[in-house]
């Protein structure tokens, strides 16, 4: 990846504040994206500044026409740290107040029910061949599988290459992901067999480098195409989109993978306090709370096991306000 060249009165401050991220483990690409731009924003208007006043920042983070509310308040959230880090380094900086633009109405997942999750996989299962996509058949089937049956992260299964799926252990390795974590996840019986089957047709004479679900050229099928095919099947399935910000969406199958994991370990009476830091650690979460999330979503969407869980575990459950968006 080629290095970004700053050019406006605070290059110097970009450059090491976006530096300063990625050594202590953030991937910061798209910020440093967000960074440029302001850079290219204060070169054109305010070549001379000598500090980040409250003018440049507000004229930079007013909404354009257009925008969505989200990406406001996401350019906001970034010129924030930016402002704390220059304030932190003892030069002048006006730090917009944390959630100064009214953010739009979270989105709560969707949980796709078992019979929702036949039918998609079944539409999946027929997805014909493409030129443009020689393998899309082969694909689609395993991929979206994988990502429920292993609760991963779309990016994180985009970019699977051939020597991070062990078919002989059975297990997943991913790399530099969300916060750029890196852990093993196991596979079923059943999901190992379908890799197996499938890498035996399409990686006959691959390497360990090249991408376990290639597009077209062996690169990464993009966000875009995966999306594309994901509103066919989820069309052809009979299971209704309710627009922007209602769903449901690829990462549902995220969410969906791990109520259906806490609904059944509820049923078996398991005790969660051993298993949800498993679930913390199979999933990838940065923290607990982030798990423990999803013990109010599996009693909101299974209210005959709510109290069940609400009587065994009253101080773990947090209260479900909407406010849990994770994404990719």
């Amino acid at each position: 990846m080629c290095e970004i060249k700053y050019a406006g009165p605070f290059r110097d401050h970009l450059k090491s504040h976006i530096e300063l991220k990625q050594v202590i483990g953030y991937k910061y690409v798209a910020e440093a994206g967000h960074l440029k731009r302001f850079d290219q924003f204060t070169l054109e208007k305010y070549p001379n500044a000598t500090c980040l006043t409250k003018e440049i920042v507000l004229d930079w983070c007013n909404k354009q026409p257009h925008e969505a509310q989200a990406n406001q308040c996401a350019r906001a959230s970034v010129l924030r740290q930016f402002s704390k880090y220059l304030d932190v380094m003892g030069l002048d900086a006006y730090i917009l107040p944390k959630s100064y633009y009214p953010k739009e109405p979270q989105y709560v997942p969707y949980i796709f029910s078992t019979e929702e999750l036949i039918l998609f996989f079944a539409q999946t299962d027929q997805c014909h061949y493409s030129s443009e996509c020689p393998y899309r058949h082969l694909i689609m089937p395993v991929f979206f599988r994988m990502i429920y049956l292993c609760g991963l992260r779309v990016t994180e299964a985009r970019l699977l290459k051939v020597g991070d799926v062990d078919l002989t252990s059975g297990a997943l390795s991913i790399h530099h992901s969300k916060k750029d974590n890196s852990r093993l996840v196991p596979m079923s019986d059943s999901l190992v067999k379908r890799c197996r089957e499938y890498s035996a047709i399409v990686h006959a004479f691959a390497t360990s480098e090249d991408y376990f679900f290639p597009a077209l050229g062996g690169k990464p099928m993009t966000n875009t195409n995966v999306y594309h095919n994901f509103r066919r099947f989820l069309w052809k399935a009979g299971i209704s989109h309710g627009g922007r910000g209602v769903g449901p969406r690829i990462h549902d199958f995220r969410h969906t993978y791990a109520v259906h994991c806490l609904k059944k370990w509820t049923e078996q009476g398991r005790d969660l306090a051993g298993y949800l830091p498993m679930l913390t650690t199979y999933m990838g979460h940065d923290s607990f709370q982030d798990t423990a999330y999803y013990l109010r979503l599996t009693a909101d969407v299974f209210p005959d096991i709510t109290l069940k869980l609400q009587s065994r575990y009253p101080d773990v459950i947090p209260e479900l306000e909407g406010d849990f968006c994770e994404t990719d």
